[in-house]
């Protein structure tokens, strides 16, 4: 990297649903903006998480003057326990709740360093270095403290508005518009601008009226109320545990992340409930139908989440009677569409009345649509955009949102994960030949990283044909084959049903082997493996047009 000279790179977020995270770096001073996760995908199986790559920054960790945390939700800062100790323990800067929700996270993890944390509030000014300033300000979203950044830089400023929607009332008049207004009398350099849902026309759906939505939802229910939505989405949960108080039903909270957040927000006063409205799930019997709303996690279709387990009829406490109402008060994020599918068939099987956002207004998105932008861009007056936080379309939508405006395609700059952008002082944004790593870093169970791409490909060879295992005892003097070799196969064949094919596969191994070992002294094993797990599965293939992972067990006696 050049001396002198502002950089932008993003990390992560820029052709994903998750895993936001970029940096700034002038001369030797780093300033990064999120450390998010993303839920992993079809073609990562086992994953637990995918986090941002963060190879370039550990090598610079000295350089690192802060990490910038936007708000509470995990696409933006479920990665810091995971990095933390490999970036030095920079110092973090952040809300009080965005404190409080992520020590809690750094208390689960083992060996984890004790942060340093720095709490702001809106409209603060801090310095973070020699040329970093950040002001915090504060935008709408579905969580309460969720902070834009204005950073003041050598180049100009660079305007970082996280997540955001604009606030409508009832009436549909858009509010709030005065921080947007303050912030176009800064002189903007660089907007980077949440695209989420820059594909979309129209504005936000107002909150009011999703409160509206929700209140008759709930009062035409007739049982009970099963509402999942994201475990971070504390402002909607807020608006749901008043509306249970007011038609005098008890809350059931249903997932641990749901119920730690509660806690924390409670705490720190963002919610506030009269006591009793919260029961315990082991007291659901003690309440008619008609006075019960349990709010679940597992709006996304996971596997282990609390509504999965109830749609599966795996959960000890709450099972699905007729006339369950079902409320999914979340948009579904792209590659979870199927679970979410299974999720409503499963509770429609079983006699749920199932209302998604497609039949009412009962979800306001926290990211701003295509209109809401263009007003925003239009208000701010930046002399760039670069699009962040949403695949390359989503991203791209923004050319005919600004054209709008006034705002041509060349001012619109158009970045993927790793890419490397000066920001120049002389109002110029050049997008450079040079990249950073950005690819994938997995993380399964305490593992970090060391889930490479071959390990994906032997899991997903394992989920597609499944794995065929011959053991044969091999006489070390004469290289014959002893008995009969013993087969196990999972997820390839059923072994009782597939008796002729098992006769050929033991006279083939035990053929292959002898051809293997023939004058052959002493045995070279590797070599009589190879062999078997060669011409094996050619045969296999041959005879059932499927790739098992053959795994041929040599045993010398």
């Amino acid at each position: 990297m050049k001396r002198d000279t502002l950089y932008y790179v993003p990390l992560g977020g820029l052709e994903e649903i998750g895993r936001n995270c970029s940096f700034f770096e002038y001369n030797d001073e780093i300033v990064i903006i999120d450390m998010g996760i993303q839920f992993p995908e079809e073609e990562t199986p086992g994953v637990d998480w995918i986090i941002p790559n963060t190879s370039y920054l550990e090598k610079k960790k000295k350089n690192i003057r802060a990490l910038l945390i936007t708000h509470g939700h995990y696409d933006h800062f479920g990665a810091v326990p995971y990095v933390l100790e490999r970036l030095g323990n920079p110092p973090i800067y952040g809300t009080r709740l965005i404190r409080e929700i992520l020590q809690k996270r750094l208390n689960e993890m083992p060996n984890v360093p004790k942060m340093r944390f720095v709490e702001i509030k809106n409209r603060d000014k801090v310095k973070l270095s020699e040329h970093f300033i950040a002001e915090f300000f504060g935008v709408s979203h579905t969580v309460p403290d969720t902070t834009g950044v204005a950073l003041h830089t050598p180049a100009g400023i660079m305007v970082h508005f996280a997540d955001f929607r604009l606030d409508y009332d009832q009436e549909d008049t858009v509010q709030n518009l005065q921080e947007f207004e303050r912030l176009s009398g800064l002189g903007i350099h660089t907007l980077f601008l949440d695209s989420t849902n820059a594909d979309f026309e129209g504005h936000s759906v107002s909150e009011k009226l999703v409160e509206a939505n929700l209140e008759k939802t709930f009062s035409e229910a007739k049982g009970r109320i099963i509402l999942s939505t994201f475990a971070s989405m504390i402002t909607r949960m807020a608006e749901i545990v008043k509306i249970a108080e007011k038609l005098d039903r008890k809350v059931i909270i249903n997932g641990r992340s749901m119920k730690d957040n509660l806690e924390i927000a409670k705490s720190l006063g963002y919610i506030k409930y009269k006591p009793g409205t919260l029961i315990s799930v082991e007291e659901i019997n003690k309440y008619k139908d008609d006075k019960i709303l349990i709010l679940s996690t597992g709006a996304q279709g996971q596997e282990n989440a609390g509504l999965m387990r109830i749609a599966n009829r795996e959960h000890k406490h709450i099972h699905v009677k007729q006339g369950d109402t079902m409320i999914f008060s979340s948009s579904v994020i792209p590659g979870n569409e199927r679970g979410v599918q299974t999720l409503k068939d499963n509770f429609t099987r079983q006699g749920a009345i199932v209302i998604t956002n497609n039949d009412l207004d009962i979800h306001s998105s926290g990211h701003a649509p295509g209109d809401d932008l263009a007003m925003v861009a239009k208000i701010c007056k930046p002399k760039f955009i670069i699009p962040i936080h949403g695949f390359y379309f989503k991203r791209a939508a923004n050319i005919q949102n600004m054209k709008q405006i006034g705002i041509g395609k060349e001012r619109i700059i158009l970045m993927d994960n790793g890419q490397v952008a000066e920001l120049g002082k002389n109002n110029n944004v050049i997008v450079t030949d040079k990249t950073v790593d950005a690819f994938y870093v997995m993380v399964d169970g305490l593992g970090i990283g060391d889930v490479q791409e071959i390990v994906l490909r032997d899991r997903r060879m394992l989920s597609q044909d499944g794995i065929f295992v011959i053991i044969a005892v091999v006489d070390a003097q004469t290289g014959q084959v002893k008995g009969s070799p013993d087969i196990i196969s999972r997820g390839f064949i059923y072994l009782k049903e597939s008796h002729e094919l098992l006769s050929h596969t033991r006279h083939l191994v035990k053929r292959v082997v002898e051809e293997s070992t023939h004058n052959m002294h002493p045995i070279n094993y590797t070599h009589v493996r190879d062999n078997v797990r060669e011409r094996l599965g050619s045969f296999l293939f041959q005879k059932t047009k499927r790739r098992p992972m053959v795994l041929p067990v040599i045993i010398e006696v």
